[in-house]
């Protein structure tokens, strides 16, 4: 299912293949948590921004609609009209996310409904069979997210715990599609790497949830308060242990400049909420650096976004009417800026794609890290 085209240095090239069509990697999932992108975007318009996998989220598709609605309306691709890829996150980032609503066991996790207050119960059987329900391309196994720093102890037993989660969504898993009850019958499953920032329980953990030969492998719980630095040290830790046949996946990360680098170290995939979540409050990234279209000094400003730039946004507005529209709070603002961000990021992709092929990453690399993080 994934196919490693070539390397430059611990940097990879290649290409994952699925039911819904194939991914070319390195590649940057667009984050549509409740199978859509905030900001007003539509999966008709992810097409033109590039995109090659949206990413939905368990958990508050199980709120809402409900995962048996979507199940009886033909599954997610269905219902969100996007015929590529989707990977759904397993609800495993709620039990971090929701801290004070929810409560730990060996059996899952008991939350409150950030909605209405309901209680829910969610553990690995129940992250698949919603999953299922959906039909989603690929299905995160049902793991813990630790907040950065964490006690030693505590990190330990999650990541035991995470293991042993792992197991009992791999079985359940196959049971649904052997039942025939799942929507996709060919759903992927990819296990979660966890342990804090602690090396030994990092590298043990990948160690034997890479026994499973799973269809991927992703590294969670980084970028929740733990230093650049720290993260890239804990990707260099565990990517040798990760399977060289199989997808890597970063979860929840990050930057332009951190996706470069950790596509030096090893990664295949990535997902961020920063791309849209920065352009609904005005902040845009270009080639040149990062511009906040708030500032007074772009209200004359008859360039696009970014002059070198050819997403729709930038073909057709000024900076001057963009900063005009989140004045005047208009809607449209973030619809542009978010529709202009995706693209960046997924051109950042297309772009670090070229350079593999060409044999020019680490040229690229240098070349363009210092400039895209940079504020304007």
């Amino acid at each position: 299912m994934f196919e490693l085209i070539k390397m430059e240095g611990r940097a990879r090239r290649g290409r994952l293949k699925t039911v819904h069509g194939e991914v070319e990697t390195p590649a940057f999932m667009n984050v549509a948590t409740s199978a859509a992108i905030k900001g007003g975007i539509s999966a008709l318009d992810l097409v033109g921004l590039k995109c090659q996998v949206a990413l939905c989220n368990t958990y508050h598709l199980h709120l809402r609609p409900g995962d048996e609605v979507i199940r009886d309306l033909g599954g997610l691709h269905k219902f969100m009209n996007w015929q590529r890829p989707i990977l759904t996150d397993s609800g495993g980032f709620q039990v971090f996310s929701l801290s004070s609503l929810r409560k730990i066991t060996e059996e899952g996790v008991h939350f409150a409904s950030h909605i209405d207050g309901r209680r829910i119960f969610m553990g690995p059987e129940e992250s698949m069979r919603i999953q299922a329900n959906l039909g989603s391309t690929i299905a995160m196994a049902f793991d813990e997210c630790v907040a950065n720093p964490a006690e030693y102890e505590y990190a330990k037993k999650s990541s035991e715990r995470t293991i042993r989660w792992l197991y009992r969504c791999k079985e359940e898993l196959d049971r649904l599609k052997a039942d025939g009850v799942a929507v996709n019958k060919e759903q992927m499953l990819f296990g979660i790497n966890q342990g804090a920032t602690y090396d030994d329980l990092r590298i043990d953990n990948m160690k034997k949830i890479a026994e499973l030969d799973l269809d991927g492998y992703a590294i969670g719980g980084l970028a929740v308060g733990e230093s650049a630095e720290e993260m890239y040290h804990i990707i260099d830790c565990v990517e040798q242990y990760m399977p060289q046949n199989k997808v890597r996946y970063l979860m929840g990360v990050g930057t332009p400049l951190n996706i470069i680098e950790a596509v030096s170290l090893g990664v295949d995939i990535f997902d961020c909420v920063m791309p849209s979540r920065n352009a609904r409050h005005a902040h845009v990234f270009t080639w040149s650096g990062k511009r906040n279209l708030m500032n007074a000094k772009y209200e004359r400003d008859t360039l696009p976004i970014d002059p070198e730039c050819d997403c729709p946004t930038c073909r057709n507005f000024s900076r001057a009417y963009i900063h005009h529209l989140f004045k005047a709070q208009e809607m449209l603002a973030m619809r542009l800026s978010v529709m202009h961000n995706l693209y960046f990021y997924n051109t950042l992709m297309q772009k670090i794609r070229n350079a593999l092929d060409n044999g020019t990453f680490n040229e690229f690399r240098k070349r363009v890290s210092e400039k895209i993080d940079k504020r304007i």
